[in-house]
């Protein structure tokens, strides 16, 4: 028969078990939500918004090398060297031929007493684009900050790595220069802490209330305001034509969109990994994220930078995918982008950050310079088929005692 003592070490660790051990509604849950599957499904009309975008990003990167180099000058054969890198799929001269507004080509030496080369710099009408940049990005400045403290308000410490916020700044239309910039000019909102070694954090310095309500809470503060009823928020979700969950899953999706809504911006650290609570808060957090990007879709790879930052665990992604009436995840182009199915219609985007007024300018500028390169490739294919109807019509004049004797003849 066990001491005393024994018993008394068996009853404690008996109840230290059952202390650690989860109660049954949340093994339930956490059960639920790693086996119920959704079956990824291939939308063409949002695979096709992706698609749209290819060229005139692909344009972009060329214009930002350019940009970017000593007096925005750069010989037309360094460029040529870098094609590989910038995934450029033409020469640079052809390249320069499809868009025709954007550069200038004048000679220079690379070194004294060399002889000249060709060197590109951006044409007058680039330099136009660039002021009107400018200019609506100083517009929307309040834009650009409210999306910066947006993030920081999510995140564990109100802080987060320069590093990561730089790789993500064009998925937010965050100025490339933010750090220089934006921050200095908003000391009572913003700061710029550097750490041991490399690392630089940007932490936020007071807590803007306005700023602290996700796009879902202020829908329904609207929607409520527009029907005179309290609307509780929740998340829209929009399954695509002929897409089906299966029972057990419209069950689960069903209960789960029942439970309250948790911000983004609230205190969850009190919250257990592997509650719906969690859950909750975690599809709020991706789409708060979404929605702050100019596209409302972002690389998943991107996302995952900040996954520490967001308290999102590390199998974040399958949220995606678990959640398919909110979000849709594109294959295109070898990357996981997540995408906002709210945001679109019918492959188009309705939800449109006024961000995208740059990049809708942009989009004109080449398209009038591929116009004119259209136009010139036009004319000369005009210009060789007049010339090989006159000819025609040369030959059909000839007498036809010429014509036998230039038949006949053979040269010596």
């Amino acid at each position: 028969m066990p001491s005393f003592s024994s018993r008394l070490q068996l009853s404690h660790l008996f109840l230290r078990r059952r202390l650690l051990r989860p109660p049954p509604w949340l093994l339930g849950w956490t059960a639920s939500i790693s086996s119920l599957k959704v079956a990824w499904r291939k939308d063409p009309l949002l695979d096709s918004a992706i698609d749209r975008d290819k060229q005139w990003r692909l344009i972009s990167r060329v214009v930002r090398e350019v940009l970017n180099e000593p007096g925005q000058t750069i010989p037309l054969r360094y460029l040529e060297k870098r094609r590989e890198r910038l995934r450029l799929p033409v020469h640079v001269k052809t390249f320069l031929a499809r868009y025709p507004n954007l550069f200038d080509l004048h000679l220079a030496p690379i070194k004294p007493r060399q002889a000249p080369v060709p060197f590109l710099r951006p044409s007058p009408c680039l330099r136009s684009f660039l002021d009107l940049d400018a200019r609506l990005r100083s517009l929307h400045e309040p834009l650009a900050l409210a999306k910066l403290c947006k993030l920081l308000m999510m995140s564990r410490h109100r802080a987060l790595p320069a590093e990561k916020l730089l790789n993500a700044k064009r998925d937010f239309g965050l100025p490339d220069d933010l750090l220089c910039s934006l921050v200095p000019r908003h000391p009572h909102l913003l700061r710029l802490v550097h750490a041991t070694g490399d690392r630089s954090f940007l932490e936020l310095v007071s807590w803007e209330d306005d700023y602290a309500k996700s796009v879902i809470e202020r829908r329904a503060e609207e929607e409520a305001r527009l029907t005179g009823v309290l609307m509780r928020p929740n998340f829209d979700v929009r399954l695509p034509p002929g897409f089906f969950l299966r029972k057990e899953m419209r069950e689960w999706t069903r209960d789960w969109l029942e439970l309250p809504y948790v911000s983004p911006y609230a205190d969850t650290s009190g919250l257990h990994p592997a509650s719906p609570e969690m859950e909750k808060r975690s599809v709020g957090v991706l789409h708060e994220v979404l929605s702050l990007t100019l596209h409302k879709r972002m690389a998943v790879p991107i996302i995952g930078k900040f996954s520490e930052e967001f308290r999102l665990s590390n199998a974040f992604a399958n949220a995606f995918t678990r959640h398919p009436g909110i979000f849709y995840v594109s294959l295109k182009g070898g990357i996981k982008t997540a995408m906002l199915r709210e945001a679109y219609e019918r492959g188009n985007l309705v939800d449109r950050d006024p961000l995208l007024e740059i990049k809708d300018r942009f989009v004109e500028i080449l398209d009038e310079g591929h116009k004119v390169y259209l136009d010139r490739i036009n004319t000369k294919r005009e210009a060789m088929q007049k010339d090989l109807e006159l000819m025609a019509s040369k030959n059909a004049e000839l007498p036809e005692d010429e014509e036998e004797s230039a038949e006949t003849e053979q040269p010596l």
